[in-house]
């Protein structure tokens, strides 16, 4: 009877050590999966460059095996598409770089024709695919025309690293914009082609972090922070005022001109002359969303102090339309033709003020109709 109880206890711990054993791989392997789970999390969560995805749709790609393709020289390593990327990234540069140019001044040709000819060059009649798969990438934008911000980002990094330019794509926190960082005399600079493109003026080219803080938000600890302003368009075509009461003129003539970016320096004011000007751009503020010209605009301003007691006005515009390109290339005569013509047709409808009866209609097409 001991024997057999003996027997009965032994049974009963092996099973328990084995349960415990069990029980305690399961522990082991869920935590694995628990750490792999976090670790997958972190990975996605953690910020970089590259390998970024946009709106859970456009991915960020390096386009590093395309520059280094064209400064060695050697493009065996690349497919017949980044090949052919490569071709229409050339010859863009050979149109529009020359030797002597600075650093800034080729980004700023590069700036120019991105923000120019990409829009304008595809004609009434040429038509453009619907690239989807390719709108987040250099081919795309080059090729097609047809690109996000994405594909802008992608370009313009892959012109700066063919010119030897250092160069980052920046994304927003919330994943859904993407622009530039582009270094000049060991200064970083934001750059923003895809918010200028149709439009141009500059408004968001080489801003320091200050100016570009109004509009995005990035994980300053990964990306290099901006603080210049050396190579800001529209800071280096500032204008000093020396009275502050010419600033609602300057804004008008910063509107004519269809500036994205109007810099105002003051050598000399204190905090009431900044308020008197704080209302003057209120002023002009209302004045622009009363007036049928400048009503789409938006206008955003901030202050940036400088050595010397300076402060300079800094003041964003945008919302400008671009031109109807079916109007592009159309001579005065032409177009007077083309007015008539919808005149002739439409122009009782406007004087009116509704549709004609049909007597109306009946004789106007009469009219139209050719004699037999």
């Amino acid at each position: 009877m001991v024997e057999k109880n003996k027997t009965i206890w032994i049974i009963m711990a092996a099973v328990l050590m084995a349960a415990v054993i069990l029980s305690a791989c399961a522990s082991i392997f869920a935590a694995k999966g628990v750490y792999e789970i976090r670790a997958e999390q972190a990975a996605k969560s953690e910020t970089r460059e590259d390998g970024v995805t946009i709106i859970d749709q456009y991915e960020i790609l390096s386009t590093l095996p395309i520059s280094d393709a064209y400064r060695s020289g050697n493009t065996s390593n690349l497919s017949e598409k980044e090949k052919e990327t490569l071709d229409m990234a050339s010859a863009v540069l050979k149109e529009i770089i020359t030797e002597d140019m600075s650093p800034y001044e080729k980004e700023k040709a590069v700036y120019d024709w991105m923000t120019t000819k990409l829009s304008y060059d595809t004609g009434i009649l040429q038509v453009i695919p619907r690239t989807e798969s390719d709108c987040d990438n250099p081919y795309g934008v080059l090729k097609y025309h047809n690109a996000v911000c994405v594909g802008y980002a992608t370009t313009f990094r892959l012109f700066m690293q063919m010119l030897d330019i250092p160069c980052m794509v920046v994304h927003n926190k919330s994943l859904i914009h993407t622009w530039n960082l582009v270094q000049l005399d060991d200064a970083w600079y934001h750059v923003d082609i895809y918010s200028d493109q149709d439009v141009g003026g500059y408004a968001n080219f080489n801003m320091n972090d200050e100016l570009a803080a109004n509009n995005y938000d990035w994980d300053r600890d990964f990306f290099p922070a901006a603080t210049a302003l050396t190579y800001n368009y529209g800071y280096q075509n500032r204008v000093i005022v020396k009275d502050i009461y010419q600033v609602p003129q300057l804004i008008y003539k910063g509107l004519e001109e269809k500036q994205g970016s109007i810099f105002l320096e003051f050598p000399a004011i204190d905090e009431a002359n900044a308020k008197i000007v704080e209302s003057l751009c209120n002023g002009a503020e209302a004045a622009m969303n009363d007036s049928v010209k400048f009503q789409a605009l938006f206008m955003q301003r901030i202050w940036i102090p400088e050595p010397g007691g300076k402060y300079v006005l800094g003041i964003s515009i945008t919302g400008y339309e671009e031109e109807d390109p079916a109007q592009e290339g159309i001579p005065a005569e032409t177009q007077k033709k083309v007015e008539d013509a919808v005149e002739k047709a439409f122009g009782d409808l406007e004087r009116n003020g509704g549709v004609p009866d049909e007597e109306e209609i009946s004789v106007n097409t009469a009219e139209r109709l050719p004699k037999p």
